[in-house]
C-alpha cells in the first residue's frame, strides 16, 4: 500500500463517518438521550472496506477529534462529557465493531450476501454491547434497556441491511478498484 493511497482511504472513511454522524434522528420520547444516527452504518461500511488496521486507525481519529473539540459526533456533540455520557459506550464501540468487521472481510467473509449481513450483524452486536456496558454502569439494567436498546434494535436492522448490501452488491473493484487496493 502506497502512503498517499492509505491518506486517502482513511480520509474519505473519515468524511464518511462525519457525514453519518449528521444523520441523526431524536426520539421524541428520550427528551434529550441517545439519537438514532447513521455512523453506526458507516463505521461498519469503513471497518469493512478498509479492513481491521486502517478501519480502526480511521474510528479512532474519529474519536480523538471528537475529544479534541470538534464537533463531529452526532448532533454536532464533542468532548469528553458526550464520551463519558450516555452515548460514549457506542462511540468505544465503534473501535470495536469496525475492527471486527475488517478482520472478518480479511479473513473471506463478503463472498455471499449471508456473510455481509453476519459481518454486520456481529459488528452492531459488538456495539450494542459497548453502548449498554455504559449505560448499564451509568443507570442501571433497566434504564439501559430503555433508552439504549429497545428504541434502536429496529434501525440496527435496517442498518445491518444497508451496510450488508453496500458492502456486497456494489463491487469493491468499483470503489476501491481504480486506486490499485
Amino acid at each position: 500500500m502506497h502512503i498517499n493511497k492509505d491518506i486517502l482511504m482513511v480520509g474519505l472513511g473519515l468524511l464518511l463517518i462525519c457525514l453519518g454522524a449528521m444523520v441523526s434522528i431524536d426520539l421524541p420520547w428520550k427528551d434529550g438521550g441517545i439519537p438514532i444516527t447513521g455512523q453506526t452504518l458507516a463505521v461498519l461500511v469503513v471497518g469493512f472496506v478498509l479492513g481491521r488496521r486502517r478501519g480502526l486507525l480511521v474510528i479512532a481519529i474519529y474519536l480523538i477529534i471528537g475529544l479534541a473539540g470538534l464537533p463531529v459526533f452526532a448532533n454536532g456533540a464533542y468532548g469528553i462529557d458526550t464520551l463519558m455520557g450516555g452515548s460514549g459506550g457506542f462511540l468505544y464501540g465503534f473501535l470495536v465493531g469496525g475492527y471486527v468487521c475488517g478482520a472478518l472481510q480479511e479473513n473471506g467473509f463478503g463472498v455471499s450476501f449471508a456473510e455481509c449481513l453476519t459481518a454486520m450483524t456481529i459488528g452492531t452486536a459488538l456495539i450494542l454491547i459497548c453502548g449498554m456496558a455504559q449505560l448499564t454502569y451509568l443507570f442501571g439494567l433497566d434504564k439501559a434497556l430503555e433508552y439504549g436498546f429497545w428504541p434502536f434494535w429496529q434501525g440496527a436492522i435496517v442498518k445491518i441491511i444497508l451496510g450488508a448490501a453496500v458492502v456486497y452488491f456494489v463491487p469493491k473493484e468499483r470503489y476501491l478498484g481504480h486506486l490499485g487496493l
